[in-house]
């Protein structure tokens, strides 16, 4: 599940002296030399991933640890792979990478689909505590960002980012549909889990491992999914239940919950509705799309990707 890992290793993390800019250098591909603030930097690569190194310590980041063990990211990386992966980058550069500080991770999963990946964008909502902003072209969604405190959510179709890269599809994706969930934490790594910081051994250990793709599950959960709703009058017994699917139907006619509110704001905007006029209406609207007492069912797309996120979670603990 892991992907992009950036490590941060420092002369106060480990227990032995070393001369980083004499001896770590012998171990990479060296590409320069300058000076930053007075003090004498070297830079180079390590496979995919840049390496910058000063006199206090290393930082290895901008790549993917799948793509570095394991050949590509199409594979998934679970948390077997994932120490050995470390290993491999401690034994290459002769440095404790176990005990580096972990400043991004980002947790992903390729998900084979059964329809074009942009049918599913137009299925993911609003979100609680993620601002959704979607990148467009020619009136269709490309990319799909939810922005959050410390982090993002990005939706995207694995297929055209690999084309537009130009690098290989792997046969067991070629002429499929894969779309690709990924959470990055870009940020304060130590406050989102409760920890007093991350480090690489932390990434294999079993209760973190458990706990970060858990989240990753939760969050995906936590988007409002859109388009699922089908009016079935034998469920209506009260008032309520009527309001609801009046509610429901009109959500529809505006085309979707994500209309609906935007018409609402507007309407706010240009003075039509007061603040807490727009608030009411915009609850109603939340409390209608969610209401799942037989008088909505889920979308066929919706289904499908809930039960891949849900066995992705089950298969790689």
């Amino acid at each position: 599940m892991y992907d992009n890992v950036d490590f941060k290793l420092r002369d106060a993390d480990i227990d032995f002296k070393i001369d980083f800019l004499s001896e770590t250098p012998c171990f990479f591909d060296v590409s320069g030399e300058l000076c930053f603030n007075g003090e004498k930097v070297i830079t180079g690569k390590l496979d995919n991933f840049d390496i910058t190194i000063n006199r206090s310590g290393v930082n290895i980041k901008n790549g993917s640890l799948c793509k570095y063990y394991l050949g590509d990211n199409f594979k998934t990386m679970g948390r077997a792979e994932t120490k050995r992966a470390i290993e491999k980058i401690s034994d290459t550069l002769h440095l404790p990478i176990g005990e580096a500080t972990v400043t991004r991770l980002d947790i992903a999963q390729n998900f084979i689909v059964r329809q074009p990946v942009k049918v599913y964008y137009n299925h993911f909502g609003e979100m609680k505590n993620g601002g959704r902003s979607p990148v467009t072209r020619d009136g269709e969604i490309e990319t799909l960002y939810y922005y959050q405190s410390r982090g993002l959510l990005v939706f995207y179709d694995k297929i055209k980012e690999q084309q537009a890269k130009r690098k290989p599809i792997p046969e067991l994706y070629q002429n499929r549909n894969v779309l690709r969930y990924e959470q990055r934490y870009t940020s304060r790594l130590p406050k989102s889990f409760n920890v007093e910081k991350v480090t690489g051994s932390m990434l294999y250990n079993e209760k973190f491992y458990i706990d970060v793709i858990n989240r990753w599950r939760d969050n995906y959960r936590a988007i409002n999914k859109l388009n699922d709703i089908n009016i079935n009058f034998e469920t209506m017994r009260t008032k309520t239940d009527l309001y609801n699917l009046g509610v429901l139907a009109l959500t529809e006619i505006a085309g979707g919950e994500l209309n609906f509110i935007s018409q609402i704001k507007e309407a706010q905007l240009t003075g039509i509705l007061t603040k807490k006029q727009a608030f009411d209406l915009k609850q109603s609207v939340t409390a209608a799309c969610k209401s799942k007492d037989g008088t909505t069912v889920q979308n066929d797309a919706i289904l499908e990707l809930d039960k891949k996120v849900n066995e992705a979670v089950k298969f790689y603990r």
